[in-house]
């Protein structure tokens, strides 16, 4: 029987603006083609990812009752991901973001938190994770009403049902939640933050340091992206180590979520570590050559394509 891939956490309506050579001056109009507004959010992103793998998957999140919400929940249906845990809303707008992009420059945001605020662990229910082989959670700290001890059940859930657990984090400017991290990490799988998060988990700027770091807080696998300079994952004493492959990038923004679904298809497919990275990185690349966070993003078929065309080197090591 084929596995099935349960997502969960922030989902986010997405107005892109750009490329654009530069911001408009004070009182000054700049006129572009478009605003394409699109569906984003690390469990939205992972979703519609995971679906163009071919993969099995539903997602859970929370949306407001209206226009926005049910757009959204449209998109997800249409690109083939499972709603029936998609819940909504009262007084709560969805939540909105509006993406910047400049040609040369790094992405800018203007974000209304909406009704990510409303996501409860309550919302993953039991009887929807006993059916899945893989849950994965993005967002992990910016759901306020999100709780760890509540979550850790869900993991424990997991654990005694094998069901793998793959989590994401995103850290607000105010985090401070280190006791929340070390409760869940001997729980979670594969636990996969980027190195900025990990630096701000750990008090380490060297990645190697990060990862040993969180395995001594209990974590499994840990995976730490690092935007242009790759990839390092490590488990037990032995870790992996990739570069990116080169691309033209139009807009970043859906990356990151890109070569998370590449971490599970690997795990869907029950790949080793490298075969996996190659993979999830080919997936992350192909994220950026287009505005938005998925339209750009390859198929199984494009990405394996890609995959053997393109030599990439993965190394190994002892922590």
């Amino acid at each position: 029987m084929a596995k099935k891939i349960g997502c969960a956490g922030i989902i986010v309506e997405d107005t892109i603006c750009g490329p654009m050579k530069a911001l408009p001056r004070e009182g000054e109009l700049l006129a572009l083609e478009g605003m394409p507004v699109k569906v984003g959010g690390c469990s939205a992103n992972v979703a519609i990812d995971l679906a163009k793998q071919g993969v099995d998957v539903d997602i859970a999140c929370c949306v407001g009752r209206d226009a926005s919400g049910e757009a959204l929940r449209s998109s997800l249906e249409q690109a083939g991901v499972g709603c029936a845990n998609v819940a909504w809303a009262d007084g709560i707008p969805t939540s909105k973001t509006v993406i910047l992009l400049v040609e040369g420059q790094d992405r800018r945001f203007i974000h209304v938190f909406g009704s990510n605020r409303g996501f409860r662990v309550e919302h993953i229910r039991r009887s929807w994770v006993e059916d899945l082989d893989i849950r994965y959670l993005g967002g992990l700290f910016v759901m306020p009403a999100f709780k760890a001890s509540e979550f850790l059940e869900i993991l424990k859930l997991c654990r005694e049902r094998r069901i793998t657990t793959v989590v994401d984090v995103v850290l607000p400017q105010d985090w401070n939640a280190l006791d929340d991290v070390k409760l869940l990490l001997p729980h979670i799988d594969y636990f996969l933050p980027n190195n900025d998060e990990a630096r701000v988990m750990t008090g380490k700027d060297d990645p190697f340091d990060q990862v040993r770091a969180l395995i001594g807080m209990g974590a499994h696998t840990v995976i730490i992206t690092q935007g242009k300079a790759g990839a390092l994952a490590g488990r037990g004493h032995e870790y992996w180590k990739c570069g990116t492959y080169p691309v033209t990038v139009v807009d970043p923004s859906g990356s990151g979520d890109a070569f998370s679904a590449g971490i599970l298809t690997g795990l869907h497919h029950a790949w080793d570590m490298a075969r996996t990275l190659r993979y999830a990185s080919a997936l992350g690349a192909s994220a950026t050559r287009a505005p938005g966070t998925t339209d750009s993003v390859y198929t199984a078929a494009e990405a394996e394509a890609f995959v053997v065309s393109h030599p990439f080197e993965v190394t190994t090591g002892r922590l």
